[in-house]
């Protein structure tokens, strides 16, 4: 895909990994679609920024779990441009609990994070897959996490969701071709705003530092890591679909155990 005059719609993107990755395309020349449900004055700085790199940007609020609202947000694109290319569904939600705790649990925080995680993913796939064949083609990108392959995660339903959203990707990825690839990017612990408030601070801290001392690569991924590794999914993986892309720094190699010394010179 060339980037430069695409329609990219990224939702999420008001911090973190999606005001990431919208500054990122919006510096390859793409035309950016910037998605938030409640930290609107964040997506305004995102949008904002994009503008400041020569970005055309459409702000819009929605929550993906609404169907509607899903269907507007796709609708405004074509409004303004016409076309689409591409779309990433970064949007999540947690509902942090104690995983050795079922109680702290309930059936609705499922029905929550599931609504945002895997329903609000599909909605959009939805919404937007019409508008990209009548153009010729496109990508998705969903960003899923590493706990789908561990078990870890901030609940019980965060890992179950993402695991579902793997499997959705698979799914969308038989289904859309050949018009239209569909993979996933899966980061392990980033440092980012949304991860602090959804584990604490202090259990952040630890996390960080237990990840980096583990992983091959010796630290936790930054947004701008995981935004390039969705760029490279709908920029340069032409021959790449129903991929599940690890981007954790080889965290899963090391099971969790610290890395070996180097050995004496």
């Amino acid at each position: 895909m060339i980037l430069h005059g695409a329609v990219v719609v990224v939702t999420g993107s008001a911090t973190g990994v999606g005001a990431e990755c919208a500054r990122m395309l919006a510096a390859r020349g793409a035309r950016v679609v910037v998605n938030y449900s409640r930290s609107r004055a964040e997506a305004e700085e995102t949008a904002e920024a994009c503008r400041a790199l020569g970005a055309e940007v459409e702000l819009v609020g929605c929550d993906v779990s609404d169907d509607a609202g899903c269907r507007d947000l796709v609708a405004r694109s074509l409004a303004r441009w016409g076309r689409l290319d591409g779309l990433v569904n970064n949007a999540a939600t947690t509902a942090a609990s104690d995983p050795f705790d079922l109680e702290t649990l309930s059936g609705k925080d499922f029905q929550r994070v599931f609504s945002v995680n895997v329903v609000g993913a599909y909605q959009m796939a939805r919404a937007a897959i019409p508008a990209m064949r009548q153009g010729g083609g496109g990508a998705i990108v969903n960003v899923s996490s590493n706990v789908a392959f561990t078990g870890g995660g901030s609940s019980l339903a965060y890992t179950a969701s993402k695991g579902a959203l793997n499997a959705l990707t698979l799914a969308l990825a038989r289904t859309c071709g050949p018009e239209i690839r569909v993979n996933a990017v899966c980061p392990g612990i980033i440092d980012t705003r949304w991860m602090r408030q959804a584990v604490g601070p202090d259990a952040y801290a630890a996390l960080a530092r237990r990840f980096g001392e583990s992983a091959p690569l010796g630290r936790v991924a930054t947004p701008t890591d995981v935004a390039g590794a969705i760029l490279w999914l709908i920029e340069g993986a032409e021959f790449v679909t129903g991929e599940l892309l690890s981007v954790d720094g080889g965290i899963r190699l090391s099971g969790g155990r610290p890395r070996p010394a180097p050995a004496a010179p």
